[in-house]
């Protein structure tokens, strides 16, 4: 007769809970790198050169790199320095060449961050000013056009009742809406920050809701046997595999956002680049205006690559860009 204190009790013992979770956790990370790399461009992949047997110095790869990234963009500058010094350098011509728009803002350019009270600050003061209410509008546009962009693309009685809405609110102008903000706010700050929202938000909800239409059913499997709660199936499931389309609207959006901050500052006033271009020409200061028009191409380049860093660290190697 066998002794009943040697028969095994592994299978009699059931799975600890911990043990599920972690390996519920290492079938998400397996599941995370597939959609990565699902997301990923094949292309890129296919056309990626092998290693050579004999391949130059680190040094000159960088450099090579270096130059066909910079060379081009540096050149067309210069060329159009060069047309804009040429053409405006004529008799009768009415705007100021590029040596004598440097002349005149020296000062603007040496000192950005001078103050002399109330409006009569630094380019940099300005700036900043502008920057303030775009982060405002925006970040709110970023989290209102997400939230309702998940909702409209995972719902189809939601995209039924709010799509037709978006389309009509989305073709007003952007400064349409300012006096209708001015009237509620009672304050031209506030109301330049519900004009930024109001014109970066239409394109974050269409393309986060056409991301989450675009998810894959097995995507969707996936996440209903491992039993994900929403929480972490946004995470999981929707922002790796909708990122590419979230991150498009989030550019499109912050673009948007920086052209309607400076329009808006043209009619509610005060610091910042809107109202300097303004106060310029009422002043006939067209320097000034060119060198502020660079500025603001500058900061919108700027931002729109700080968004496209950040949709490329999001997406851990989609083609968000």
């Amino acid at each position: 007769m066998n002794n009943p204190a040697s028969v095994p009790l592994v299978s009699t013992v059931p799975v600890a809970p911990t043990q599920q979770a972690s390996r519920k956790v290492e079938i998400l990370k397996e599941f995370g790198t597939a959609v990565a790399a699902a997301n990923s461009s094949p292309a890129a992949a296919a056309t990626a050169p092998a290693p050579a047997a004999k391949s130059p110095s680190r040094r000159t790869e960088i450099l090579k790199d270096y130059s066909a990234r910079l060379l081009p963009p540096l050149i067309t500058v210069a060329l159009l320095v060069g047309l804009w010094q040429f053409v405006c350098s004529q008799p009768g011509a009415t705007l100021p060449p590029p040596s004598k728009v440097i002349g005149d803002t020296a000062t603007l350019i040496t000192e950005p961050f001078f103050d002399n009270g109330g409006n009569d600050v630094g380019m940099a003061w300005q700036l900043l000013a502008s920057l303030k209410r775009v982060l405002y509008g925006y970040s709110i546009a970023v989290v209102v056009g997400i939230s309702f962009g998940v909702l409209v693309g995972q719902f189809a009685i939601a995209m039924r009742g709010l799509d037709p809405v978006f389309q009509v609110l989305r073709t007003v102008p952007p400064l349409a809406w300012l006096p209708i903000a001015l009237a509620g706010f009672r304050d031209g700050h506030p109301s330049a920050i519900f004009v930024i929202f109001i014109t970066s938000v239409w394109p974050i909800i269409i393309n986060t809701s056409i991301g989450i239409r675009n998810i894959p059913n097995d995507y969707r499997n996936v996440a209903r046997v491992l039993r994900l709660n929403g929480l972490e199936y946004f995470w999981r499931i929707m922002m790796p595999a909708a990122a590419p389309y979230i991150f498009s609207g989030l550019r499109i959006g912050v673009g948007l956002s920086w052209l309607a901050i400076v329009a808006a500052e043209m009619l509610i006033g005060g610091v910042g680049i809107g109202f300097f271009i303004w106060d310029a020409w009422n002043s006939s200061r067209i320097s000034d205006i060119v060198l502020a028009l660079i500025y603001v191409g500058i900061v919108g380049f700027i931002l729109d690559r700080l968004v496209s860093w950040a949709g490329r660290w999001v997406a851990r190697g989609s083609s968000v860009n």
